[in-house]
Parts: structure tokens; C-alpha cells; sequence
């Protein structure tokens, strides 16, 4: 009996020193932040695209009406 009760207590002490570590946790916020990082950078340069489309057509008509091309 005095075996399990040291068994269960030391299976206890290691699982509440396993929760309370914080190794990964850093690992895990730079690893968020960089995917959040990423998305604004993907949706910044669609959007910029976008726009940049729109002002090239925008041109492109100018450039036509003012040679007359059709």
C-alpha cells in the first residue's frame, strides 16, 4: 500500500509541475502572432492589388481616349 500511495503522489507532483510549465507557451504565442502577421500582409497586398488593377485600367482608358483608340 505504501508503494501505490508513493506512486500516486509522485504522478500527482509531475502532472501539476507539467501544468504549470510554460517552455511551449512562448513557442506557441510567436507562432500566432506570425501567422496574424501574415494574414494582414495577404489581405494588405490583395486589396493593393486591387487598387493598383483599378488605377491601371483608370490609365489605360485616359491613354485611349486621348488617342482615339477604341
Amino acid at each position: 500500500m505504501n508503494y501505490l500511495t508513493r506512486l500516486l503522489s509522485g504522478l500527482s507532483h509531475k502532472l501539476t509541475a507539467f501544468r504549470h510549465q510554460e517552455r511551449g507557451a512562448t513557442a506557441t504565442e510567436y507562432s500566432l502572432l506570425a501567422g496574424f502577421i501574415a494574414l494582414v500582409i495577404v489581405a494588405g497586398v490583395g486589396l493593393f492589388g486591387v487598387a493598383l488593377n483599378s488605377f491601371f485600367g483608370f490609365l489605360t482608358t485616359g491613354i485611349r481616349t486621348a488617342l482615339g483608340i477604341p
